[in-house]
């Protein structure tokens, strides 16, 4: 047998069929686009173009501009998102959302009594022992040139000082329960979900610093979820909307804490899964059983004596998720939100403004 062409011309072939397939292990197997800088782009430029060359240069040139930046850095062969780039995205995400929520005046919740806390009241005081050294300059500079007159320099004495009364606030925790189920992403719904729950960590994190927000997903089952792993939370690839678990799961998270507890439960599904007493594995079933439903309104009953609000924001709600959504307010005394991906992180921040704000003010007229 013999080749139609020289030994020559097959070498050369056989490199480039090399090339190409160190070229694709190399594409294919790259977790993150921290690898794709490890990519001979003169040699890509050669197999695969001149505009695919460019686009992974590209991508090169980004990863290696945000390991520079601090907001990511390689870890286990990945690109992480380091503390300041989790701040960043939320304080993103959170910017984006005050933008269309201009009308609501972030607040925060006071218990009305002076106090140490995070808030200041506009307001000053003599420094006496014990209080936050929150001085007020101002103040503090005018007392000293009021005791012995103007000229420099000038001298201060602690009769001088001054500081600013700040409002003791309340303490409040919030679960955010995150749909994770195959109807989210298949409707459209899963990003704006993911983005509210990243923006609200971003205004209770900077607003209202000794809260607590625990994030709880679920699908067929329900697991807890950190803030830093929630950039990297994806759908769950099952069947199951085991709202029934997830309140159980976030229960027990609020029960660690003190203050006015809420759970914030988005989701665009009714009940279609429980976890039975004693079993193994929770049921499925759909369409939702009468068993499924009456569970998962047994752990809302729970949540009412417990003292744990659930405030529900339902997207693509249709009929049948309406009236289970009016159960769980019946029975628990929440509040309810149809709402749309469009919508949803509007609503959520706008509910949790407007509830800080009546707080506020029902604690002063008490």
């Amino acid at each position: 047998m013999s080749l139609p062409f020289g030994l020559g011309p097959a070498n050369s072939l056989a490199g480039q069929l090399s090339d190409i397939g160190g070229l694709e292990q190399l594409l294919a197997g790259a977790p993150s686009p921290g690898a794709l800088a490890e990519v001979d782009i003169e040699r890509a430029r050669e197999l695969l173009g001149q505009d695919d060359a460019r686009s992974l240069e590209a991508l090169g040139h980004l990863a290696r501009q945000l390991r520079g930046s601090g907001l990511v850095e390689q870890k286990e062969g990945r690109l992480r998102l380091t503390p300041r780039g989790l701040r960043r995205i939320g304080d993103q995400a959170l910017a984006d959302l005050y933008a269309r929520l201009a009308q609501y005046r972030a607040g925060q919740h006071p218990v009305g009594s002076p106090g140490a806390g995070h808030e200041r009241a506009g307001e000053t005081k003599p420094y006496e022992w014990g209080d936050p050294f929150n001085l007020s300059i101002e103040r503090t500079v005018r007392n000293a040139l009021a005791r012995r007159g103007p000229g420099t320099p000038i001298e201060l004495a602690p009769v001088d000082f001054e500081v600013e009364r700040t409002e003791a606030l309340s303490r409040s925790a919030t679960v955010i329960m995150l749909d994770l189920s195959l109807s989210m992403p298949m409707r459209g719904n899963f990003l704006a979900a993911k983005k509210m729950a990243v923006a609200l960590h971003a205004l209770i994190s900077s607003r209202f610093p000794s809260d607590y927000l625990g994030i709880v997903g679920f699908s067929r089952r329900a697991r807890e979820i950190t803030f830093q792993e929630l950039p990297e939370v994806s759908w769950d690839y099952d069947w199951g909307t085991n709202i029934q678990h997830g309140l159980a799961l976030s229960r027990k998270l609020l029960s660690r804490q003190r203050g006015t507890r809420q759970v914030i439960m988005v989701t665009d599904g009714e009940p279609t899964a429980h976890w039975p007493p004693g079993a193994a594995e929770p049921v499925f079933a759909y369409p939702p059983t009468q068993e499924t439903v009456d569970s998962t309104l047994v752990e809302v009953a729970r949540c009412a004596r417990e003292g744990v609000r659930i405030n529900t924001f339902a997207l693509d709600a249709t009929g049948h998720l309406r009236r289970f959504v009016e159960q769980i307010t019946r029975l628990n005394r929440g509040r309810a939100f149809y709402t749309s991906p469009d919508t949803l992180g509007d609503y959520v921040l706008a509910d949790f403004l407007e509830a800080m704000r009546t707080s506020r003010r029902r604690r002063r007229t008490s």
